[in-house]
């Protein structure tokens, strides 16, 4: 077993590389706040020996995905990172498509609390691209970057009723990475959520996430280039009822989800 959690042996898979991998790591450790980071955080975060650190970060600034200040030994990341998020702007163009529809879906319903999220599926979890948060004084705190557990959230069900088999099949791999039966679970809520998607046109998370949280979501598809997003409302537990959420927002959520499928 790998120190970043990931069975990388040669026998698991032969055509996986595994200095890849752990370059790829040293650029995700940096998190929202942080400018800078040392060799010793870098071990701290990946649980990697620090000669090992030392090599990936030397390759790293050659490369121009970091900028080393030799000074006091921190390394930023460059503009060169730019450049591997090059294939995210159909995603951006997306986010950017979908506010207008977010915030009136947010503003014209009858529920001051309700928040709306579009979001993309990253291993075991969802980021969310895009928020419409409520301005009430009491709400639910999301914003661009916030992470969800893919299997236990609406938004989650909803992107994985829409995602081809064999991309599903990948994702299990990544939740079997998690332990046996934490895959098992996922299989059990994917089969569940494909049977309340098929009855009911939408996926629902009550109290499922968090016991606090109430929502819904539908899938919506890009067809220029095949991405699977998602697509919730909701709110707190106390202000937003699943009976709304159902009765209420989900044919506007639905409406909204189609419309922004087809604009292509």
């Amino acid at each position: 077993m790998d120190p970043l959690g990931t069975d990388l042996t040669e026998e698991k898979d032969r055509n996986f590389v595994t200095a890849l991998a752990r370059g790829l790591e040293i650029l995700r450790c940096f998190r929202r706040d942080d400018m800078t980071l040392t060799n010793s955080d870098f071990s701290e975060r990946t649980g990697l020996p620090k000669a090992t650190i030392s090599r990936l970060t030397h390759t790293l600034c050659a490369l121009d995905y970091l900028v080393a200040d030799t000074r006091v030994g921190t390394y930023r990341l460059s503009a060169g990172v730019l450049r591997l998020g090059f294939s995210r702007l159909a995603a951006m163009e997306m986010r950017d498509r979908a506010k207008h529809e977010m915030r009136a879906l947010r503003l014209d319903g009858p529920n001051s609390f309700v928040t709306v999220a579009l979001g993309e599926q990253h291993r075991t979890e969802v980021i969310y691209l895009a928020t419409e948060t409520s301005t009430e004084h009491i709400t639910l705190m999301v914003h661009v970057g916030t992470r969800l557990p893919l299997f236990h959230s609406a938004i989650g069900k909803a992107i994985l009723v829409a995602t081809p088999q064999e991309r599903c099949d990948q994702i299990f791999s990544f939740a079997r990475e998690r332990g046996k039966a934490f895959e098992i679970e996922a299989r059990t809520i994917y089969e569940d959520a494909k049977r309340e998607y098929a009855l009911k046109g939408y996926c629902t998370g009550f109290g499922n996430w968090r016991s606090d949280v109430n929502g819904i979501a539908v899938p919506v598809h890009s067809l220029g280039d095949g991405r699977i997003y998602g697509l919730n409302v909701g709110g707190p537990s106390y202000q937003v009822k699943p009976k709304q959420l159902e009765n209420v927002y989900a044919e506007r959520l639905m409406k909204v989800a189609q419309g922004l499928s087809l604009q292509q």
